[in-house]
């Protein structure tokens, strides 16, 4: 009865809907969707979120209620809320550009109209490709194995009834290296930090190549945006003005740390008031779609008033708390408690707070900040990993250019490398503190670690239980399908050690 009751207004064309046929008839409405619905969908800071509760980047704040505490101490499963979320948030903007592609094949563009179709199809080819990247980045058990499981396929619009079971990684990776060609063919390096270009294009290519092992073209992409993106290397300098005060003072704390715009570059880079060396960000507004990645953190402001819900680790915290470097104040808070003794405290979430002023949000907004998703700095990283096998005083030339751009000082010392795993330890160590809550820590120990003879580096006071670190070669450096996936598709394979 209740059915019958209903039939007609289930039946009933609202006014107003606006269906495929309808959206997808101009290279205009295209564009719109693009923006509104496929841009809008793209959320990485999960991805960022897990992988700084999961490695050693974090440790709890004084303002924490026990959020995220199961991941931090490495109970990890099926049911984890942001595994769950990285799998359909990816999934749903493939899903969207699957959509936005299958609209533009059912007309043709006038002669006007065809270079912006272009744009379009290429901008979200290359969208979709990240997000496969993604998906093999935390969800394939080994990205240098070509016949490893990779993660499921769709290149069409999904239907409920969908059970596709996973490919195996070279089946994904013959999709993304479709789409990336696919767009490098159309795009050009652009001035606008907000919208796909070939920079974005090229640094998916190089990040990609990297991962599964093919350091030959990872390098080729890498020097072509360092080579042709029309900027350089955010700068540590200027320190100080003439009208700053000393280092530290409150005069030089209110001008370094003013929102509205620091006259430090790098600084500046961080608040979004310049686009610095960023080749890719999302854009969050003041008032927007997308997570305000700083809450995760601090609950209302990156100080120590305000509630922190995660510190910086000590042991990350000692890598950049030193004199020179710019991340020493870029990255930390003024109002932070420096606790010098903090391994004898009875309690060093209290008396050690290192407040994360990373993201320390935007004017009108303290916990707002875009998302940095490719930079110049992880380019002369890719070149230095890539130049290990055969030049290890190339490679040592890379990371020294990233040292020399965050040493305020112009002291910063070239590094020697006498071997393969020396070289490696200390490229997995400046991407640890240079790449730092963007997403790289959890990926880039899975794939270095071992080679370069370290492990994961939490500090005994990381925790306020028994800190331990996740060991090289665990499962658990591959996240789980979601149970709910698994459900659903009983045909997706499981990650082994779940």
């Amino acid at each position: 009865m209740f059915l019958n009751s209903c039939q007609d207004s289930v039946e009933l064309e609202q006014p107003g809907i606006i269906t495929d046929d309808v959206l997808f008839t101009s290279a205009t409405n295209l564009n719109s969707y693009l923006v509104g619905s496929v841009y809008a969908s793209m959320e990485p800071s999960y991805e960022m979120y897990l992988t700084a509760v999961l490695t050693d980047e974090v440790k709890p704040g004084r303002g924490s209620g026990g959020q995220e505490f199961q991941l931090h101490r490495l109970f990890l499963d099926n049911t984890d809320p942001y595994t769950r979320s990285i799998w359909y948030q990816n999934y749903r903007v493939i899903n969207r550009v699957n959509r936005l592609l299958e609209g533009a094949a059912n007309f043709t563009p006038p002669a006007t109209d065809v270079a912006l179709y272009n744009r379009v199809i290429a901008q979200a080819r290359a969208i979709r490709a990240y997000s496969y990247l993604q998906l093999e980045t935390y969800f394939s058990p080994d990205m240098a194995n070509p016949s490893a499981l990779g993660v499921i396929i769709s290149t069409s619009v999904a239907e409920s009834t969908d059970r596709t079971p996973r490919s195996t990684n070279q089946q994904v990776y013959d999709v993304i290296n479709a789409d990336l060609d696919y767009a490098r063919s159309i795009l050009t390096y652009s001035s606008d930090r907000y919208y796909v270009d070939r920079g974005f294009v090229n640094a998916v290519s190089a990040r990609f190549n990297l991962y599964r092992g093919n350091t030959v073209l990872a390098r080729q992409y890498a020097q072509d945006v360092i080579t042709n993106c029309g900027y350089g290397l955010a700068l540590a300098t200027p320190i100080t003005t003439a009208s700053s005060g000393a280092i530290g003072s409150p005069t030089w704390n209110a001008a370094f740390y003013a929102t509205a715009s620091s006259f430090n570059p790098y600084r500046n880079m961080w608040t979004d008031n310049a686009r610095g060396e960023s080749i890719f960000s999302l854009n969050r507004l003041v008032n927007g779609v997308g997570v305000a990645v700083g809450t995760y953190y601090n609950t209302n402001a990156s100080n120590y008033s305000g509630v922190n819900m995660w510190n910086w680790g000590r042991n990350l915290f000692n890598l950049f708390y030193k004199d020179g470097d710019i991340r020493r104040y870029s990255y930390v808070d003024p109002s932070s408690v420096v606790d010098n003794n903090y391994m004898t405290s009875p309690d060093p979430r209290n008396s050690d707070v290192l407040v994360v002023d990373k993201y320390p949000g935007k004017t009108s907004t303290t916990t707002r900040n875009d998302l940095k998703i490719f930079r110049l700095s992880e380019m002369y990283f890719i070149l230095a990993e890539s130049a290990v096998p055969a030049d290890l005083t190339l490679a040592a030339s890379y990371v020294q250019s990233v040292r020399a751009a965050r040493n305020y000082l112009g002291t910063a010392t070239t590094p020697v490398y006498t071997s393969a795993q020396v070289a490696y330890a200390d490229i997995l160590k400046e991407r640890r503190i240079e790449l730092a809550l963007e997403g790289h820590r959890y990926i880039d120990l899975k794939r270095l670690a071992i080679k370069a003879g370290v492990t994961m580096d939490r500090n005994q006071t990381d925790d306020i239980v028994t800190v331990s670190n996740l060991a090289n070669g665990s499962h658990k450096y591959t996240l789980p399908i979601p149970l709910a996936e698994i459900t659903a598709n009983p045909n997706a394979q499981q990650n082994p050690g779940y």
